[in-house]
């Protein structure tokens, strides 16, 4: 099924992975469920974005974990919801064919707790409409005692050329604040396969109440979102450009967005596409406005196409 597009002269049309894009805008994984929950909102449409990243998918259903699953924090929120969702199959069987691919695009989000798992969910996505494939390397991995994926490069680049066997469409890495050399982790997913980078994941937090003195989130930890997390995700995503830049790898740049100013900050950092997830939460018709800024700074400064504005930091 092929997306509706708008006129070729767009100055915020963009290509990515192959793929044209009316908007720089990508709704995330797990802020706008399957795709249709925003749908329902008065003014909001997935026209105006472009691409929808649909929520985290493992090989069988899983419930998710015990409450709480969300605490607002200080300039951010935290979750902990655990990966609910009813199975790829489910998925591509009775939720993909009542999405409207003239829209927008979509992309699948693949989880697993193995490699195998990885490669089942993601060969069983490669059978489906699905545009791309988003590989969530931050779950963490049972056969390895519980240690995330995306916290090392080796395992990382596992995972990545494990999927990239059973695919031919456009393969996104997501890749996690939570290490110590993201470069190095970005490198090895582009040599194992990645045709994008997503930059960045979740920043892992806690919060307590003091009265009883016990976590919050059920799951005691979980992954910090929104504008606390920005600035360190502004800087990932600079770090990953200056890998990914020279091999014309492009990155979706995420974390705490929710201006028009920070979209710019993180496109001339080095994002391609930008991510859009927490802020929906406060302003559900955002992108709107985030398409209207951009294209009116693009306007102001002269510049024909949002990709000329990409990666243009100078040197202070």
């Amino acid at each position: 099924m092929a997306v509706a597009l708008k006129s070729d002269s767009s100055p915020l049309r963009t290509n990515f992975c192959g793929l044209n894009l009316d908007s720089p805008i990508v709704l995330l994984s797990g802020c706008v469920g399957f795709g249709e929950e925003y749908t329902r909102i008065e003014g909001f449409s997935n026209g105006d974005v472009g691409a929808v990243v649909l929520k985290g998918t493992t090989r069988e259903a899983r419930l998710g974990n015990p409450p709480h699953r969300v605490c607002e924090t200080p300039m951010g929120m935290l979750n902990a919801i655990g990966l609910q969702n009813p199975g790829v199959d489910k998925v591509v069987d009775d939720i993909l064919p009542g999405l409207d691919f003239r829209e927008t695009r979509f992309i699948a989000n693949v989880c697993g707790s193995t490699i195998e798992d990885y490669e089942a969910v993601t060969k069983r996505f490669d059978d489906s409409p699905i545009d791309a494939i988003e590989i969530n390397i931050s779950c963490p991995n049972i056969k390895e005692g519980g240690v995330s994926f995306g916290n090392y490069p080796d395992m990382s680049a596992k995972v990545v050329a494990a999927c990239r066997k059973h695919t031919s469409k456009p393969l996104i890495a997501k890749l996690s604040p939570n290490q110590t050399d993201i470069q190095e982790n970005a490198r090895m997913c582009i040599e194992a396969g990645a045709d994008a980078l997503a930059v960045i994941n979740t920043i892992m937090g806690m919060a307590i109440d003091t009265e009883t003195r016990t976590p919050i989130i059920g799951n005691v930890r979980g992954g910090l979102s929104g504008p606390a997390i920005k600035p360190i995700a502004l800087l990932k995503v600079h770090q990953v450009y200056e890998v990914a830049g020279p091999k014309n790898i492009p990155v979706i740049g995420q974390g705490g967005i929710t201006t028009v100013e920070d979209a710019l900050e993180f496109i001339i950092a080095g994002a391609t596409t930008i991510g859009i997830g927490t802020a929906l939460f406060y302003d559900p018709l955002l992108c709107r406005k985030i398409n209207a800024g951009i294209a009116d700074y693009l306007s102001r400064h002269d510049i024909g196409s949002i990709q000329d504005l990409v990666g243009t930091l100078e040197p202070s």
